[in-house]
């Protein structure tokens, strides 16, 4: 399994060559896999240096058939959005999903976005002040500690929840602070079945710089859809690399 760490979650992961010491209580190592999680302030750290060429780094993906503006739209198409709702985005780096949000909720709706690194953010509140959009609310925090709203239209996340290791509880979470009829959506990537093992080495070492774990593919983020909505469609993209799954709060 391999994900691309986004600046929103708790932490972030990256390969290392041998098994190295736990540094600190926030930090562990994966005998097995040697993958050691990075803690928090490594993940802002790494983030931070990215922060200005994020945009850029990500659209070089598309030479290999990674067609990430496709998946970011069925994402928030999978939300079923009307102007003026009230949506909140998990992990929203520097702003790409914005756009897409926009044309539909229009000026009455608002967004809520969530990220953990400082830099990221930056970055979102140039491309909201560009745009001259008034209803956008950013937000630093742990995806983990942070409080949704209550009544909410729509919860969505680009490439981020499976990152955080409290993903579960952020969805059940999610799924109480939706409105009756609100929606949940999630794009994310996942163990290819039918990949052999030299192309998903080959696609660990391609993300690397966008920090890349072999570890993750017990996390699931789709069967807590599942559990706490009813899930109402599941796309899978790029050869099995990569889904979009969502769900809806009963009316």
């Amino acid at each position: 399994m391999f994900a691309i760490a986004p600046a929103g979650g708790s932490l972030a992961f990256r390969l290392m060559p041998v098994p190295v010491p736990v540094r600190d209580a926030a930090q562990r190592t994966d005998w097995r896999e040697g993958v050691m999680m990075l803690s928090k302030d490594e993940t802002r750290d790494l983030y931070r240096r990215r922060a200005k060429r994020y945009d850029l780094l990500t659209q070089l993906y598309r030479l290999s058939g990674f067609n990430i503006d496709r998946y970011r739209q069925n994402t928030i198409s999978a939300l079923g959005l009307c102007p003026g709702d009230q949506v909140v985005e998990l992990g929203c780096g520097t702003g790409l999903n914005f756009e897409y949000v926009q044309r539909i909720i229009g000026p009455e709706g608002s967004i809520v976005a969530v990220d953990l690194t400082d830099a990221m953010l930056d970055v979102a509140r140039g491309r909201v002040a560009r745009e001259h959009w008034t209803n956008v609310e950013i937000v630093q925090a742990d995806l983990a500690e942070w409080q949704f709203p209550v009544g909410v239209s729509a919860v969505y996340s680009t490439l981020a929840i499976t990152l955080v290791p409290e993903y579960d509880e952020i969805i059940k979470r999610a799924s109480r602070a939706l409105r009756p009829g609100g929606s949940l959506a999630v794009l994310d990537m996942k163990e290819p079945e039918r990949w052999p093992t030299w192309l998903v080495n080959l696609a660990v070492w391609l993300y690397r710089p966008f920090g890349v774990s072999l570890d993750l593919a017990h996390r699931h983020p789709w069967e807590s859809i599942g559990r706490y909505l009813r899930q109402t469609s599941y796309e899978e993209y790029y050869f099995g690399a990569i889904y979009v799954c969502a769900g809806r709060k009963e009316a």
